[in-house]
């Protein structure tokens, strides 16, 4: 029976101990929370613990926020802990917002936050602006190329200086759009400039054409300036056009000239295959010559002096024929 007693007395000392810890525990938090002006309640960091909530982390949170002057309450910070959201960063945000006369209240920065942007660095953006290359220097181009009305080849580099607009940072475009609004804007006025030497002589009035646009428009930035970092002269496009244009027409002319050959060609050899049609059906009516002389003999209908007359005519032609090729052959010679 006594060796009962000792062991609850023993496992009762030891559930002290754990409650004491536990409590002395959250009355450490409590009592920092208290003497910080920003008291939480022993039952709510009770309450919190139980919800599996990080205690430590609302409660610090609370802390610096009052602190820093911001009224946010104990209940504020843990609901947006439960939803996902980072509450270091966004209370380091509503401070800076605070210590740079920004107006950002508590319900917008935990919706930038929940919706991924960084709302600390979008603070800071828009109290030190950025500076954004243009073209991005890590992307598959160097430069932004666009052809003066000349057909010579301008190669661009442009910085654009933003700050963040936080009203626009939820749903606003990212600074892609930005890169590709301006790039977009460059080669526009570069397009429409009549020479390259005026673009050379005022490279400002890119800057001033493109600012004019109003890029920044359903963006998470507003632009401050674009300035033009670099301008190259390119290529001769223009000439190159020409160029390939006038190779093009010369192809062009050849197939053409290759097809009336062609058909010339086969003209020619339909004719002489025309030709050798009509030797082939001479050669064959000569041929039925004698049968129909003979066949005439024989109805009577040819006398043997209309027979000799006939032979003469053909000998007389035969003469003047080769009378007439030796007399050419002379001529020729």
């Amino acid at each position: 029976m006594d060796k009962v007693i000792i062991a609850l007395i023993i496992v009762a000392i030891l559930v002290g101990l754990v409650v004491f810890f536990a409590v002395f525990q959250f009355l450490n938090l409590w009592i920092q929370a208290y003497f910080s002006n920003a008291s939480v309640g022993l039952f709510e960091i009770i309450a919190m613990r139980l919800r599996k909530v990080d205690v430590r982390q609302v409660v610090f949170g609370r802390i610096r926020a009052v602190q820093a002057g911001l009224e946010i309450s104990t209940n504020q910070i843990q609901t947006h802990y439960l939803a996902g959201g980072d509450i270091r960063r966004v209370i380091s945000a509503l401070i800076a917002a605070r210590g740079a006369k920004i107006n950002l209240p508590w319900g917008v920065a935990t919706a930038i936050d929940l919706a991924g942007r960084d709302i600390f660095e979008a603070v800071q953006t828009s109290v030190n602006p950025r500076v954004i290359d243009c073209p991005n220097p890590n992307g598959p181009r160097s430069t932004i190329d666009a052809v003066a009305q000349d057909g010579i080849q301008l190669k661009a580099k442009a910085r654009v200086t933003v700050r963040t607009a936080i009203e626009r940072l939820v749903g606003g475009a990212t600074e892609e759009t930005i890169i590709a609004r301006v790039g977009e804007g460059i080669v526009t006025t570069i397009g429409s400039a009549v020479t390259h030497k005026a673009v050379l002589e005022n490279p400002d009035k890119i800057s001033k054409t493109v600012m004019a646009k109003g890029l920044d428009a359903g963006t998470a930035f507003e632009i401050l300036s674009i300035d033009i970092a670099d301008i190259d002269v390119g290529d001769n496009i223009g000439a190159k056009l020409q160029a390939d244009q006038a190779n093009a027409d010369k192809q062009r002319a050849q197939a053409e000239a290759e097809k009336r050959r062609a058909l010339a060609v086969a003209l020619e050899q339909e004719n002489k295959a025309k030709i050798e049609e009509n030797k082939a059906k001479l050669v064959l009516a000569e041929a039925e010559v004698p049968l129909a002389i003979a066949e005439a003999f024989k109805k009577g209908n040819l006398g043997i002096m209309d027979y000799n007359r006939l032979r003469n005519i053909q000998a007389d032609t035969a003469m003047r024929s080769t009378i007439a090729g030796d007399s050419g052959g002379r001529l020729n010679g």
